[in-house]
């Protein structure tokens, strides 16, 4: 039997993609292994937002040609796509998939050599060679491929307890520090009826928390991600799609993926407010609390609209955990920018804050924008920040201490731990009963402790909610 392997870096929406590429290779009859186990085919799905993602995206590939000189090496994702010189010295079984809509097309004719009756749509190609155990090494490196496929909806998300769903492609927003309009430029969505599909299959694998995700999702079913082209400015149609997903039995949980202030509207809050399945957590990208850092990223808020959007949620949800990601020296950042994403995270008490050091992006508008910021005041400043975290982070948890909260295992062996509905983790002690991977319990919490809240278990809970 052939074999395969895939490695994947980057985001939820790369995660989402390994798994359609799994669930194609496993149709077509090979079974998935380690790279070190030299597979047949090696897929290495790719990331370049940052330099240093691009950086490990390559030290992948070089890992997959050196342990396993024979295989057929696809290089796909994200990197292959940008025209910008950091893909170089691959070996002649390297294929380069450089567009995403013939990813399919071209797994078919490296690992087939043929068109196959399978669920994949019909492929208008005559594929010249079949790769095999015995002769991978013909396989030569393309940048361009004649052909087109498309990749299925998922039927599972396997090796997690949640699956994620991708419902929303592309970005044209063109922040200033962010390459990913030129990597995924165009935007599209999945249709509710698709969507509602896939998430049935998910739950019939027992998948029991749904994570809905895009590049852009506040941009779920319009043509552009730039809110001064949409009518009315606001956008609804997420919120009704989370209401048609709420809806479905045996659907425990559904998280959203990062969304911008503007992305929560009352309608959207509304649907968090009538489905108990819907966490009350969001994920708010803040970057900085500096309106001249703001502009100069060329966000589509500024820090009062941020904390309007904020109290607005704190005002309709029950101590929502609120999470974010900053950036840390941004060219121009002086100490008072600096000091105002300090006071609002303080203000509105982070439950997690994602810190990045900026460091330019080749190809973006910051990359040649002036007035660098020292590292050694990045780095001081990412401390600041990294250190507020974690205080935090513990305040945050510290207000449940002795309630309940229900809890999804997501380990199968060691001390049963898993996310609350609030997304802090909770680790059980002691357990009475056998709780087992993909259980979701009711648990009393006990004690905050350095990485989440240790807890008992007290019930099971019915996923049929």
């Amino acid at each position: 039997m052939m074999t395969f392997s895939i490695d994947t870096l980057g985001c939820k929406v790369n995660q989402y993609e390994s798994q359609q590429i799994r669930e194609l290779l496993e149709r077509l009859g090979l079974e998935q292994v380690q790279t070190f186990d030299k597979p047949d085919v090696v897929v290495v799905n790719t990331c370049c937002v940052t330099h240093i993602a691009s950086a490990k995206s390559r030290q992948y590939i070089r890992k997959a040609q050196k342990l396993s000189p024979d295989s057929a090496v696809v290089v796909c994702g994200c990197l292959p796509t940008v025209k910008i010189g950091e893909l170089h010295n691959l070996n002649e079984n390297v294929h380069l998939v450089t567009n995403r809509d013939e990813l399919a097309g071209a797994l078919l004719q490296i690992v087939t050599g043929k068109v196959l009756a399978c669920n994949c749509q019909a492929l208008r190609y005559r594929p010249t060679f079949t790769i095999k155990s015995e002769n991978v090494a013909k396989v030569k490196r393309k940048n361009e491929l004649p052909f087109s496929a498309t990749l299925k909806p998922l039927s599972s998300f396997k090796g997690q307890t949640r699956a994620f769903l991708k419902v929303q492609d592309g970005c044209d927003g063109y922040c200033t520090y962010c390459i990913i309009p030129q990597v995924r430029p165009f935007v599209h969505n999945k249709s509710p009826a698709a969507i509602l599909q896939e998430a049935q299959a998910l739950i019939k694998d027992a998948h029991k928390e749904i994570v809905v995700t895009g590049i852009f999702l506040g941009a779920y079913g319009q043509p552009t991600v730039r809110r001064k082209d949409w009518p009315n400015g606001q956008n609804d149609k997420l919120a009704d799609l989370l209401d048609k997903l709420a809806e479905i039995p045996g659907l425990a949980r559904i998280r959203l993926s990062s969304l911008e202030p503007a992305d929560v509207t009352p309608r959207l809050l509304d649907s968090f407010c009538e489905h108990r399945n819907i966490m009350p957590h969001l994920h708010l990208s803040l970057q900085s609390g500096s309106n001249a850092i703001l502009k100069k990223m060329a966000r589509q808020y500024n820090a009062d609209e941020f904390l309007e959007k904020v109290e607005l949620i704190k005002s309709r949800l029950g101590r929502p955990a609120i999470s974010t990601d900053i950036i840390v020296g941004f060219p121009g950042e002086k100490d008072a920018d600096f000091e105002q994403t300090v006071k609002i995270a303080k203000d509105v008490g982070f439950a997690k804050m994602h810190v990045f050091a900026f460091s330019p992006r080749k190809g973006t508008a910051a990359a040649v924008m002036q007035d660098k910021i020292d590292p050694k005041v990045i780095k001081e400043r990412s401390k600041i920040l990294r250190d507020l975290d974690a205080q935090l982070q513990r305040e945050f948890r510290q207000q449940f201490v002795g309630e309940t909260a229900t809890v999804l295992i997501e380990n199968g062996t060691g001390q049963p731990h898993g996310r609350a509905e609030r997304y802090f983790m909770v680790y059980l002690k002691n357990p009475s009963q056998q709780v087992k991977r993909n259980d979701l319990v009711t648990a009393k919490l006990l004690e905050n402790r350095e990485n989440g809240v240790t807890g008992e278990v007290l019930a099971e809970v019915n996923p049929h909610l």
